[in-house]
């Protein structure tokens, strides 16, 4: 199938796209990388009125050590943060998860700002976002305003953000010392989406766990911290009963949906 017919604006810089965006608000959608809006408009799931594209904005495209952490503009590459260094040596957990994502050409395109806005809850990266606590800005009409993680997502491919504002940047914490992290996903096959996945970054202090963040992806409509796996693993030891013990808490606790790839009791093992 082909997109209906509709309006197509080309935005400079982040203002004109707030504005363009003000002026149409629901009637409008953001194109960044459109890894996952273009096959949307194709199938008709979203028939705007006006794309606006926010390709040549390049103020939005940047990897910054910034107050202890990484900022990075939404325009940002998937794969520039893939190479990143910065990344890497700064937000491990993010370097580890990002390859997960899609294939290679895919996030030679994608955005991580548009990946975040998405908010597929079978996505990686907004699975590490909530993970480590991450910061998104967000630039409207009134202003700029900063969220949570967390506060950033509401449901199945919803956010809170009002529909005259743009995601312009997320900021990751640098991960403390003595902090081992890892990304881990289901999927049929490399490259699809994961049935289920898990962000983890736990801080080791005098040989107990002092901290712990877990964050699950397709167990919900949003991505999920596990908070209380997390609590019945701080101040324990990190034996093999200790963990089995976390991730019997999970599976009781998490309520994922059967549908045609999965069992909800599938995706509980898992």
């Amino acid at each position: 199938m082909k997109p209906p017919a509709f309006e197509y604006v080309r935005a400079g810089t982040t203002e004109e796209a707030v504005a363009e965006l003000a002026r149409a608000g629901e009637d409008a959608r953001l194109l960044a990388g459109g890894q996952s809006l273009m096959p949307i408009l194709n199938m008709r799931l979203a028939m705007p009125r006006r794309l606006i594209d926010l390709n040549r904005v390049g103020e939005l495209a940047y990897i910054r050590e910034r107050e202890d952490g990484v900022a990075i503009g939404a325009m940002t590459r998937q794969r520039a943060v893939e190479k990143s260094t910065l990344v890497a040596r700064r937000v491990p957990l993010l370097a580890d998860a990002i390859p997960w994502v899609g294939h290679f050409q895919i996030r030679n395109r994608g955005t991580i700002g548009g990946s975040l806005a998405h908010a597929d809850p079978a996505a990686e990266l907004p699975a590490v976002a909530v993970c480590l606590d991450a910061r998104v800005t967000v630039r409207g009409p009134d202003g700029s305003r900063t969220l949570t993680s967390e506060q950033l997502y509401r449901s199945y491919f919803t956010t809170t953000l009002a529909s005259t504002e743009i995601l312009t940047e997320v900021w990751f914490p640098a991960a403390p010392a003595r902090t081992g992290h890892a990304w881990l996903e289901f999927a049929r096959r490399h490259g699809d989406y994961a049935l289920v996945g898990v962000a983890a970054a736990v801080t080791l202090r005098d040989g107990s766990i002092a901290e712990a963040r877990l964050a699950l992806t397709g167990v919900g409509g949003r991505p999920t911290r596990a908070r209380d796996a997390e609590r019945r693993l701080v101040g324990r030891r990190g034996s093999d009963a200790v963990l089995e013990d976390a991730a019997e808490t999970v599976r009781q606790t998490i309520q994922p949906a059967s549908d045609i790839h999965g069992t909800a009791e599938y995706r509980r093992r898992l």
